[in-house]
């Protein structure tokens, strides 16, 4: 399973695997009971933990960073009824997370979805980027003398548009005829 998958849904505790996405909803299985189900979009909305921002005093950082410092300092998990508690290990763990706009709601939240991947064995990463293409190289021309990038190569219509000189146009162009 991959964490790019796994989703939040509104109004359902837990995390979910989506497994396929319909027009008005979509199939779901469970990371706590491993049920799956048809959850309607109507009454609930989608939130992929790889685009979930947290706040800090900075700027905000993804969830994955705040997963990372949870895995890194290896200290046993807060109780989630002992709202100071939470706050503490929060404290420690990542000391730049901005309080006053993270609710006590959202810490609890967070330690439970690192539990759940934990039990379920999910390595915790966001997928890679895209490579970037690579530079575009010059490409010769048999007939012409100048090589041409290949964005410059063009199909013979595209040419003759580039190659009408401004005057041509404004000759083309005739003013409508006045109807009497």
């Amino acid at each position: 399973m991959e964490y790019a998958k796994l989703v939040a849904v509104t109004g359902l505790p837990g995390l979910y695997e989506l497994i396929n996405s319909k027009t008005d909803g979509a199939i779901v299985r469970s990371l706590d009971d491993k049920s799956t189900r048809f959850v309607s979009t109507r009454m609930h909305n989608f939130s992929h933990l790889e685009s979930i921002e947290v706040y800090t005093v900075r700027d905000n950082v993804n969830l994955v960073d705040i997963f990372y410092a949870m895995e890194k300092t290896g200290d046993s998990l807060p109780d989630v009824k002992d709202e100071s508690a939470v706050k503490k290990y929060f404290q420690k763990t990542y000391p730049d997370l901005d309080f006053e706009r993270v609710y006590s709601s959202d810490l609890k939240k967070m330690i439970k979805w690192f539990d759940v991947l934990k039990k379920s064995n999910i390595e915790i990463k966001l997928p890679e980027p895209p490579e970037e293409p690579v530079q575009e190289e010059a490409i010769e021309e048999p007939h012409s003398s100048a090589p041409l990038t290949t964005k410059e190569k063009s199909t013979p219509k595209a040419a003759k548009k580039k190659e009408v000189a401004p005057e041509e146009k404004l000759a083309k162009k005739k003013p409508a005829a006045k109807k009497k």
